[in-house]
């Protein structure tokens, strides 16, 4: 996973921690959601790099891009398929 990914998605995870939420759901979907924000981030990142002229780089950040989507969705599938309570009280 590259550099930009684990930051952002160790991120969702500590604020779903201290939330409380109401579910996997809710937490699967702010998983997901986090990743598409900073896939969003490195597309334009790439779309900078791409005016600039540096096919290869923007190529490269790109990818980066759907890596992150790609490990944001397997993670939220993972949460769901869990079937956990987040809900529940911690024991």
């Amino acid at each position: 996973m590259n550099h930009y990914a684990k930051p952002a998605l160790m991120a969702a995870f500590i604020a779903l921690a201290g939330c409380g939420g109401t579910g996997d759901d809710a937490a699967a979907d702010a998983v997901r959601d986090n990743a598409e924000a900073t896939a969003d981030a490195l597309d334009n990142r790439a779309d900078m790099l791409e005016d600039q002229g540096l096919e290869n780089q923007a190529d490269a950040v790109e990818n980066q891009a759907e890596a992150v989507r790609e490990a944001g969705d397997n993670r939220a599938d993972a949460i769901d398929d869990a079937d956990i309570n987040a809900s529940a009280p911690a024991r």
